[in-house]
């Protein structure tokens, strides 16, 4: 399983509760894939936990899109069943998760990857980290028509509904680095999952 422990960056220089917003949209997590959670697990940190390896990646590269997280993912061992928060929750996985964030928290995209089979999980953070890289990169144009894009819109519906032409989002989504992204996903998930069949 997937263990998500999500720490807020420079928590201490800011007055924002940020993980109050993230609880309070807990049936939109429970909707995209999380088994678990979120619940807070101190004043600035929270967990989500994921049976599936493509929701759990999923969720991490939506709370590093904010900028507002360190994020660790821990593969591995969760005791079934499940109770009723993760806080009550033990396992390998919440483990590594806490040993991932403690990385995370000092990585250039502030996210890591731990498992059982270290080396393997040090190079899935290191390809989930370029894909970061390009994300990062994006401009906010480039974020609208991938956003659309998400939504199920063909490049054509995305140009007639922000009135430009087809030729220009294609323009855009190629400095996005979208098909990129879409092409690198099944693979990154597959090497994110591999981990959790090798623990």
């Amino acid at each position: 399983m997937f263990v998500l422990t999500v720490d807020q960056i420079d928590s201490r220089g800011s007055d924002l509760d940020a993980v109050a917003g993230v609880l309070e949209e807990r049936d939109a997590w429970r909707r995209r894939g999380a088994a678990l959670g979120p619940d807070r697990t101190a004043g600035d940190e929270f967990q989500l936990v994921y049976a599936e390896a493509e929701p759990a990646l999923a969720a991490a590269l939506r709370l590093r899109r904010t900028g507002t997280w360190s994020v660790g993912i821990g593969v591995g061992e969760v005791r079934l069943p499940l109770p009723e928060t993760t806080g009550a929750a033990r396992g390998d996985a919440f483990l590594a998760a806490r040993a991932a964030v403690d990385v995370a928290k000092r990585a250039q995209h502030h996210l890591a990857v731990a498992a059982a089979d270290a080396a393997a999980a040090t190079g899935v953070s290191a390809l989930v980290g370029l894909l970061l890289e390009v994300r990062a990169r994006r401009s906010p144009e480039g974020w609208e028509v991938a956003d659309l894009l998400d939504e199920g819109l063909s490049q054509a519906a995305v140009a007639e509904r922000l009135g430009v032409t087809p030729q220009a989002i294609s323009l855009r989504a190629r400095a996005a680095g979208i098909r990129l992204e879409h092409d690198a996903m099944p693979a990154l998930v597959a090497a994110l999952a591999s981990l959790d069949v090798a623990a």
